[in-house]
């Protein structure tokens, strides 16, 4: 015996089955939407009666800062992308970075003849807060972290390079690569740097070590000690925790013994 065939009118009916259950999907996705941008409309009006009500909080403690936005973050919102609107106008978030922006590019140019434009964050938190004054709003290291990068985003030459667990700032236009981080790495535990170190540890050869060492002492970023015992000390001023405590010109420091 043959099977019979699907007839049409079967094939017919099985679309028709389709383009309902397509249509019926539709309409269930368009009202999970707008469910979905009623409960964000309902959030995003908590999050301003939030912002009102906790204001001063919000400009004086750090803890309080950081869950303002993470609680942006979940619905898209940036209250740092522009110094005008609700964010600004009602909360004064934006005028905060705003000002420790400035106060941040005050300190590093006063420490600039120093460490030639390289401070760790820890360091730099520490004279951010002594120029705030005893009852000046609480600044925290992301505080920081997050005026930096809209100062980045300005092209002001500010960047932050990973060294052992926090960062060095940069706030001098310097061109470093690859490989002048990774010797600032290396620097990070005794504040200075050989050849030979930077030879047995990271497997290069001379002329590659000597090349980014030179780099660093053109841009001011490092000093060189030719006088240490066995070979030539390339310190990096940004991690001498010594030469970050006092005030000492280049000069001064050159004539020290580590």
């Amino acid at each position: 015996m043959h099977r019979r065939g699907v007839g049409a009118g079967a094939i017919a009916k099985k679309k028709l089955a389709e383009a309902k259950y397509k249509e019926r999907g539709t309409v269930l996705a368009e009202d999970q939407i707008a469910q979905m941008s009623k409960q964000l409309e309902t959030f995003k009006t908590h999050l301003e009666e939030f912002a009102s009500k906790h204001k001063q909080e919000i400009r004086k403690n750090s803890q309080f800062r950081v869950q303002f936005q993470e609680m942006c973050a979940t619905i898209g919102v940036d209250p740092l992308a522009s110094g005008k609107g609700f964010w600004s106008e009602m909360l004064g978030v934006g005028d905060f970075y705003y000002e420790l922006g400035v106060q941040i590019i005050e300190v590093c140019l006063a420490l600039k003849h120093r460490n030639g434009g390289l401070i760790t964050l820890d360091e730099l938190h520490h004279r951010v807060l002594k120029g705030r004054g005893k009852f000046a709003q609480d600044v925290s290291q992301d505080d920081l972290v997050r005026a930096i990068k809209k100062l980045k985003a300005m092209g002001n030459g500010f960047g932050m390079i990973p060294v052992g667990g926090s960062y060095l700032v940069q706030s001098v236009p310097a061109e470093l690569n690859m490989d002048h981080t990774v010797v600032l790495q290396l620097a990070e535990k005794k504040g200075y740097v050989t050849v030979s170190e930077i030879r047995d540890s990271l497997k290069w050869e001379r002329e590659r070590a000597s090349h980014v060492l030179d780099h660093l002492l053109k841009e001011g970023l490092a000093w060189l000690d030719s006088q240490a015992a066995g070979e030539p000390q390339y310190w990096l001023p940004a991690l001498f925790s010594e030469l970050l405590s006092r005030d000492v010109t280049p000069e001064e420091a050159n004539q020290m013994t580590p």
